[in-house]
Parts: structure tokens; sequence; C-alpha cells
């Protein structure tokens, strides 16, 4: 019998101040709100990649892959500043869901302008990214509001943001020839302003609360991946090729999507985020870890491409667009969570040596299929150590 039973249903308040939340509260994990709020960016990344896809198959790999990187920042860097924030202030008063909401439709809009961005046309981005900051900057100015003790941080993120925002629509009236260096120097900018507003007095983010958004990511960009799988399952079925290239694709393509999933599962990584520095050196650092995972899909989607004749690329092509965003995975998740761990030098070297391998299987005839195999093997290695150090 429930003991709560007879408590009486509090109505939600319809505002509370927007005190920062314990870093060692327990049971921190994601909201319904913030889960919502995923669903947008599960659409923008499938918009992203899919053009990448099609960018490679079709040989513009160039192109696409800067095209993909830039507007694979901007969605990362929408989820990130929701993120870390939430981490920190969610008051889940009525006015802080309101607010969510109009940041949620800044990331849809962002989502809408995903293909105008890839033809070289970001006005749908930068408007979408106007809402959402305006939105997000309110949000500071009401932590600010009831925190004296982290007033200046949060004054100091309103400013940076809207300062950064600001210069991202006076870009858009710069001429061609100063459009790259605008874009690098604004992403710059955009990364600085954490660094800048965090040395006033750390915001309480909860370690345990966000390696859960992270990981929930992380299943968010290798769900393109298993679409991927998908579509050549499909394909396979339609062209009744269940023995040949597709097959060893299919199989391939689930070994390297389930060991990818178990790699960075492996073990909790609320523990490595020790300090302000760990903890920008790990959130930052995970742009490599999403943006190559929905790569890897891109990739398998190209190798299909490829193997059923409707790509321009060759053989090595279509497996450089696998093998490459799979090594620079493993090597991000090595950095980030394998090399602080290891306990040896054979330890830390299996993923480097990995890394190789994987990058000469373009070469082989069958890169999906090896990349698949040398990561299962790779996991099994470090499973069996384990079970015979007794950790």
């Amino acid at each position: 019998m429930n003991e709560h039973a007879d408590e009486p249903i509090k109505a939600r308040s319809w505002m509370t101040p927007m005190r920062a939340r314990s870093k060692d509260e327990r049971h921190r994990v994601s909201t319904p709100l913030e889960l919502f709020f995923d669903l947008v960016f599960v659409i923008a990344v499938s918009q992203d990649a899919s053009a990448l896809h099609h960018g490679i198959a079709e040989g513009h790999a160039a192109a696409a892959i800067f095209s993909f990187s830039v507007l694979f920042f901007a969605i990362w860097w929408a989820w990130v500043n929701f993120t870390w924030f939430a981490s920190a202030y969610d008051t889940d008063d009525v006015p802080y869901r309101l607010l969510v909401f109009v940041q949620l439709s800044g990331a849809l809009i962002i989502a809408a302008g995903v293909q105008q961005g890839f033809a070289g046309q970001f006005s749908t981005v930068a408007i979408g990214y106007l809402v959402m900051r305006l939105a997000g900057v309110v949000q500071w100015l009401r932590a600010a509001h009831s925190n004296p003790e982290h007033r200046t941080t949060a004054y100091r993120y309103a400013i940076g943001i809207s300062i950064v925002q600001a210069l991202w629509l006076a870009r858009l009236a710069l001429p061609e020839t100063w459009q790259l260096v605008g874009l690098v120097t604004l992403i710059l900018a955009e990364l600085a302003v954490p660094v800048w507003a965090e040395r006033a007095n750390t915001a309480f983010w909860h370690a345990e609360h966000i390696a859960e958004r992270y990981g929930l990511f992380t299943i968010i960009v290798l769900g393109e991946s298993l679409l991927s799988g998908l579509l050549a399952i499909q394909s396979a079925m339609q062209t009744g090729d269940l023995t040949g290239e597709l097959t060893t694709t299919i199989i391939g393509g689930l070994l390297m999507v389930f060991s990818m999933w178990w790699l960075y599962f492996d073990l909790p990584a609320h523990g490595l985020l020790t300090s302000l520095r760990t903890a920008f050196v790990w959130g930052y650092g995970h742009l490599l870890v999403f943006a190559s995972a929905a790569a890897v899909g891109a990739g398998l989607a190209v190798v299909v491409d490829y193997t059923t004749h409707h790509s321009e690329i060759g053989p090595v092509g279509a497996g450089a667009a696998v093998a490459i965003p799979a090594a620079l995975y493993l090597l991000s998740l090595w950095v980030l969570h394998e090399r602080p761990r290891a306990t040896s030098l054979a330890e830390a070297s299996l993923a480097p040596v990995t890394v190789l391998l994987i990058l000469l299987t373009p070469f082989s005839g069958q890169p999906v299929l090896l990349t698949g195999l040398l990561l299962s093997t790779l996991l099994a290695i470090k499973l069996i150590g384990r079970q015979r150090s007794g950790v």
C-alpha cells in the first residue's frame, strides 16, 4: 500500500525563486521536460546527418563535411546551453516551463534551417538561435535576481550570450570573404563565454545529472546509425541480396553501433567530473563524440548507396565515410573516458592501436564488417581484462 496515498497533490507553483539546486542532490535525473526538449534534437541531428550522407554520396565530401560540422556545432551548442543551465537552476515552475517552450521552438527553427544551411543560407538557423538565446538570457536574469551568491556569474552569462548573439546577426551582413573568419571567431567566442562566466563563481551543476544528459544525447546520435542499419536491411530485402555485401554491411553496422554504445556506457562517467577544468574538457570534448557518432550513421548510409549503385564515389571513399568517424569516435572517447582511468601502458594503448587499424579498413574491401569486428574485439578484450583483474 502506498504510504503517501493520502497526501494531497500540490498544485504547481506559478513562480518560485530560481535557487541553485544542490550539487549533492540525490536521485537527480532527467526531467520529462528535458526529455521532451531532446526530441527536437533528434530531428535536428537526423536532418544534419542525412544531408551529410547525400553530400558525400554525390561526390561533394569536403563541402558536406564542412557544412555538417558547422551546423552540428550549432545544434550541439544550443543543447549544451540548455542542459548545463537546467542542471543548476531547474525550478520547474510555470515561467521556467514557458521559457523552455520558447527555447524548444527556437531549436525547432534551427532544425528547420539545416537543409538551407547546407546550401550556404544560415538566416533560418540565426533566427532560431535568436529565439533560443533571448529565452536563455531571461532564465539567467531570473537566476541572478534570486541568487546573490552567484549573481555575477549569472549576469556574465546573460551579458556574454547577448553580445555574441548580436555579433552572429551582424555576421550575416559581412562580405563573403569575411564569412569564414567571422564564423571561426564567433565559435571561439561562444566557447569562451562559459569560461569567463564561471571564473566569477561556479554554477551549481550536478555531475551525475550532466553525465546522464550527455549519455542520452549519445543515444540520440547513435540512433542515426541504427536508422542506417534499417536502410541496409530494407535495401537487402528489396534487392534480394541477403548473402552479399549488404549482409556484411548489416552485420558490421550492428556490431559497430552495439560496441560504440557499450564502450561509451562501460563505466559511469560522473566520477570524471571532479573539477571545473575537467568539466570543461569533458563537456566540450563531447562535441567530437557526438558529431563523429552521427557521422558514422551518415557513413553507413553512404556504404549502402555504394553497394546498391546509388553513389558517385568509389569503394575506398565509401569505406572512409565509415572508418574516419568511427576512428574519431573511439579516439575522442579514449581521451575523455579511457585514458584518465587506464592503469597500465598496455591498457592505455588498446584504443589508439584500434583507431589505426580502423583507418586501414577502407582498403580492405569490407570496411564496415572489419570496423565492427575491431570495435567488438576491443570491447571483448576490455571486459575479459576486467574480469581477470576482479574489477
